[in-house]
């Protein structure tokens, strides 16, 4: 059986993240994993600790508990939820998770209330993007799950086999019975035959999927990614961010503003085992 894990933190965008990841469970007939995590307090004596850490412990079960059940109600359809809340650092806590429950995917929302600080940009969504080893998604607090036909890989045809992970991509297009686009966002001003060969190769390997292939032709590559998304209707955007960099190109401080006010689309982070 697969499970989805909904990381949460019981923000506006967490809960939005959790029907999300709801509807997608329903949809491939997974089941769900919700989990909370909060560091201990600084204080300055023993006692103050142990009770303040046994009542947010306390708060943070009855809260999770109320999200579960609202979960189950409002889907009035059988959704399998467990639960857990940890103490301690939240990515540590998050991998340990995975490592025990082995999740179809994560799925998160942004760590912050704010516009500027949605889909992927609070602290502890995009260092798990570039360090957790299984598929997450970000999903902005506007988003809603009906349905996943369209999927787009963005990627720069460079070093195929060893960077993406195509069995992973195949599996989930198929979960899902949706298209595959891919976009190239390297940019070439010359011949390259390295990249003419990696293009053949990629398309024999994403073959059986038979995807569409796109390419970015100028310098603005998260606008670009933009303005495709919302062209072609996508419901998911697959990044890879340990080999392309892509992430530290659209989190650069002079286009966070922009591409987080304006993309719409979920995204994915993938990386090559």
């Amino acid at each position: 059986m697969k499970t989805i894990l909904v990381a949460t933190d019981f923000s506006g965008a967490a809960k939005n993240a959790a029907n999300y990841a709801a509807d997608m469970a329903l949809a491939i007939g997974a089941d769900l994993f919700l989990l909370n995590t909060f560091q201990v307090p600084v204080v300055y004596s023993e006692a103050p600790l142990i009770m303040n850490l046994d009542d947010m412990e306390k708060t943070a079960e009855k809260t999770l508990d109320e999200l579960k059940d609202q979960l189950i109600r409002s889907k009035r359809q059988k959704l399998t939820i467990e639960r857990e809340v940890r103490v301690g650092n939240f990515y540590q806590e998050l991998k340990s998770v995975c490592d025990q429950i082995n999740p179809y995917v994560v799925v998160m929302g942004s760590q912050g209330t704010t516009a500027a600080e949605r889909v992927f940009f609070g602290g502890h969504t995009v260092h798990a993007m570039k360090q957790l080893e299984w598929p997450l998604i970000t999903v902005p607090l506007t988003a809603t799950f009906s349905e996943m036909k369209k999927i787009c890989l963005a990627c720069d045809f460079d070093k195929i086999k060893d960077t993406i992970p195509v069995d992973e991509i195949k599996m989930l297009v198929r979960d899902f019975n949706a298209s595959l686009y891919v976009l190239n966002t390297g940019k070439q001003d010359k011949y390259n035959p390295e990249i003419v060969f990696e293009t053949r190769l990629l398309k024999e390997m994403l073959a059986p999927v038979n995807p569409e292939y796109h390419f970015i032709s100028n310098d603005n590559i998260d606008q670009s990614i933009i303005e495709f998304t919302e062209k072609n209707h996508i419901d998911l955007l697959i990044v890879l961010p340990k080999r392309y960099g892509l992430l530290e190109k659209i989190t650069h401080s002079s286009h966070t503003k922009q591409f987080v006010l304006h993309s719409h689309v979920p995204v994915m982070s993938l990386h090559h085992q």
